[in-house]
């Protein structure tokens, strides 16, 4: 006799491709020890892969940072991440950016590009479309500093290789909604 086979669960890595979402979640927590870990922990736990991690303090009086998560699910997981998130005590505010739907992303970053000649001209000239700022420079090489959405970074990268990428440092997403309310 067979075992009864179990329903899947919201986590399983069974759920088809389709239903896999991305989801950028802003979490306000306490500025301590192991906050950081608790939090990660729930993604790991559940087999999520985080995308994109900022950490930064907001509120220095209060001691309070903010945790900028970029992750990939089926909703309801992500749903199901963000109710566990917020029953944690360092936790004080989660909220999905992606559902609300009014939110900026952007990133920084940095860079390097080695070569002369054409290629480094023609590197050179797409930093400029890109609005990117050369912030060092060598006779053979130069490093481009890139803010912006993280598919506008993406796309820049993909044209540097062919011209001498070497080395690529992102920050990661840093997100808020737009208008008067916080985020």
């Amino acid at each position: 006799m067979n075992a009864p086979i179990a329903p899947l669960s919201p986590y399983s890595s069974a759920l088809g491709k389709e239903n896999i979402e991305t989801h950028t979640l802003s979490v306000v927590v306490d500025n301590e020890p192991g906050v950081l870990a608790r939090v990660v922990g729930l993604f790991s736990g559940r087999g999520y892969n985080i995308e994109s991690l900022t950490v930064a303090e907001i509120a220095h009086a209060e001691h309070l940072s903010r945790i900028t998560v970029v992750t990939s699910g089926p909703a309801a997981a992500i749903e199901q991440i963000g109710h566990q998130l917020e029953r944690l005590v360092p936790v004080h505010v989660v909220k999905d950016l992606t559902l609300r739907g009014n939110a900026i992303e952007r990133e920084l970053a940095m860079i390097k590009v080695v070569g002369t000649g054409t290629p480094r001209q023609e590197a050179l000239r797409l930093g400029e479309i890109f609005h990117a700022r050369v912030i060092d420079t060598t006779t053979e090489s130069f490093v481009f500093e890139l803010t912006g959405a993280a598919s506008k970074i993406d796309e820049f990268v993909e044209l540097m290789r062919p011209l001498g990428l070497v080395e690529v440092a992102r920050t990661g997403i840093a997100a808020m909604t737009r208008g008067k309310a916080p985020t």
